[in-house]
């Protein structure tokens, strides 16, 4: 059984039902009734609190994976520093212009293989992954995670 209920919409409102009501050959009052049901059903604020969650827990993730990798970096750049400075010897005076010469030149180098590197997508921690655990870089590669690392940049 259904009770008659007499409700007043806005001009420009009551347009907008008839138009969706006419381009769905559905009745006005089944339109409304729809539209009131979704308003009270609960399921409504549940489902918009469920995709907030998984938005969230989708970007905690990938915080996650970038704490992961800067503290990746941080330690390789340290390890190296520590390495360079515990291995290095200190060069005679006469030989300081040679070696920064030398230097800048290597360091152009390095700057080239890194802009070579980025240009294709590759990265020092795919890398990494993939000599640790082939599968797991290949299943990477797979879902566009990382391009793959191709061969052939060594730095100079």
């Amino acid at each position: 059984m259904r009770t008659r209920m007499n409700v007043y919409f806005p001009p420009e409102l009551l347009r907008q039902l008839i138009d969706l009501a006419d381009r769905k050959r559905l009745s006005r009052s089944s339109i409304v009734e729809a539209a009131v049901t979704s308003f009270l059903s609960p399921d409504g604020a549940d489902r918009t609190e469920a995709a907030f969650t998984r938005r969230l827990d989708r970007l905690s993730r990938q915080i996650q994976r970038l704490e992961r990798d800067l503290s990746i970096t941080t330690e390789t750049l340290a390890l190296f520093v520590r390495f360079w400075l515990t291995v290095t010897p200190q060069l005679p005076a006469d030989a300081q212009a040679a070696a920064q010469a030398k230097g800048r030149e290597r360091f152009e180098g390095f700057v080239e293989a890194l802009g070579r590197r980025l240009a294709q997508g590759r990265t020092l921690l795919h890398d990494i992954v993939r000599d640790i655990d082939p599968s797991r870089a290949q299943r990477d590669d797979d879902s566009g995670v990382d391009a793959p690392a191709a061969q052939g940049d060594e730095v100079a």
